[in-house]
């Protein structure tokens, strides 16, 4: 019996996506939960997987092309039967209800109404305090402890919400809603546009191009999810934060001694010795000594949120862009289950097999192009956390020790910070930490 397949709820407000591969063809014979195609959002690259089993009869999509959740991308002969129940698991749950609820024009009146009517009536106490979500201009509903509103929630907004919103240009997933169980009206829509504009945020036009094909050829390519995605973070915090680099050199001749002594037994456990996946374990040392810069500003409260876990990002440079897998409880693991971790987040980046997870969560970022090159740069702060470390390629120099030069290894370190939390006093310390615990380890528990 032929089913259907409509593209699910993948969660992170994510309503469309662009096709990436298409893993499957007509007359091929699937399984539950085999994957079927794979999704290029804005985050990350998801594989679709089968809710039925059975053979492939039709391929609606192709790739290059983009999909909305709800829509028929593949049929399938469910040969076992249970067709409807297959369907209706593929149904996506918001959809279901809307086709389900009172003709269109008179829901999304009744949904406004109610909104506002909700909001009026609310007492002012009840209602939470805004909080800034500085990675994207943003205020929430939530107490400072969760700067952002949980994305893997479906977005709760009428269809004339969602159209208003897209008339002011604004992401309607990027809104925080105050109405009954965190539903979003047209007020939280203009409350958002304001917030934007009194804070310098994402609510700016850009100026028009020149016609560049006047002086030649020309090749226009349109930005895939994840390049569009890191361009509009990037610019956001480039706009909201006051942004320092300190810059400092750390002499790694010993720790090179280290890493060739100690590779083989790191290699036994799953990983290797890097100088990234030791400096994570410093970082962790640094972000327990100096708390500040494992925070995230709430302005709209005038109060910092201390993180008290140790969730380190690890940025990785990949064909489809930038992407920050996380490596998670970094406090709590050896240098040798940090090496394992760093090489399975970084080959699922490359893979394109990174969960919207395994991207969330940090609390400070470490960039190492030192694999590429370059003597130093300044990095640009992961909002909504507070700072980064860049790292360079490693050199030889001649270093004076005990009254002549010696040829020494030697590291260049780039720590970015957010000047409105972190004072250049700490941010010299924070990094001079780091430096020390490269060259003398001992030293960071002294």
């Amino acid at each position: 019996m032929p089913v259907e397949f409509k593209l699910p709820e993948l969660g992170e407000n994510i309503e469309k996506g662009d096709v990436a591969r298409v893993l499957v063809k007509v007359g091929d014979t699937v399984v539950k939960d085999q994957p079927l195609m794979e999704l290029e959002t804005d985050k990350a690259t998801i594989e679709v997987p089968a809710t039925v089993a059975g053979t492939i009869t039709e391929v609606r999509v192709k790739a290059g092309e983009k999909a909305a959740v709800g829509q028929v991308v593949l049929v399938i002969d469910d040969a076992a039967g249970g067709a409807a129940a297959a369907s209706k698991a593929a149904e996506p749950p918001a959809k279901a209800e809307q086709a389900e609820a009172a003709p269109a024009p008179k829901a999304e009146a009744a949904a406004d109404t109610d909104t506002r009517a909700a909001q009026a009536d609310e007492a002012p106490a009840s209602r939470p305090a805004p909080v800034v979500d500085i990675s994207r201009g943003r205020a929430t509903s939530q107490a400072p402890a969760a700067l952002v509103r949980s994305e893997a929630a479906q977005v709760p907004a009428a269809p004339s919400t969602r159209r208003y919103a897209r008339e002011l240009g604004v992401d309607i997933g990027e809104v925080p809603g105050t109405g009954p169980g965190g539903r979003i009206g047209q007020a939280d829509v203009k409350d958002h546009v304001k917030l934007l504009l009194a804070g310098g945020g994402g609510a700016r036009r850009t100026a028009p191009l020149p016609d560049f094909s006047k002086w030649g050829d020309i090749d226009v390519q349109s930005m895939s999810n994840i390049r569009r995605k890191t361009a509009e973070h990037l610019a956001t915090g480039w706009n909201a934060i006051p942004l320092v680099t300190q810059f400092d050199k750390a002499d790694i001749t010993a720790l090179e001694a280290f890493r060739q002594a100690y590779g083989k037994r790191v290699e036994k456990a799953g990983g290797k010795l890097t100088v990234t996946a030791i400096l994570v374990k410093v970082v962790a040392l640094a972000l327990d000594r100096f708390p500040q810069f494992a925070t995230s500003v709430d302005m709209a409260n005038q109060a910092i949120v201390y993180k008290q876990y140790r969730h380190v990002g690890i940025a990785v440079d990949t064909p489809n862009g930038l992407l920050v897998p996380v490596i998670r409880d970094v406090d709590r693991k050896t240098i040798a289950e940090i090496a394992a971790d760093l090489a399975t987040v970084s080959q699922k980046a490359r893979d394109k097999k990174l969960s919207l997870d395994d991207m969330s969560g940090g609390v400070f970022t470490i960039s190492n192009l030192g694999g590429i090159g370059g003597t130093a740069f300044t990095p640009l702060v992961n909002a909504p956390e507070v700072a980064i470390l860049g790292v360079s390629r490693g050199t030889t120099e001649p270093v004076f020790r005990d009254g002549e030069f010696e040829a020494r290894e030697v590291l260049p370190l780039s720590l970015s910070y957010d000047h409105r939390v972190i004072d250049g006093a700490d941010g010299a310390r924070f990094l001079r930490f780091i430096a020390e615990a490269l060259e003398q380890p001992l030293t960071a528990f002294l």
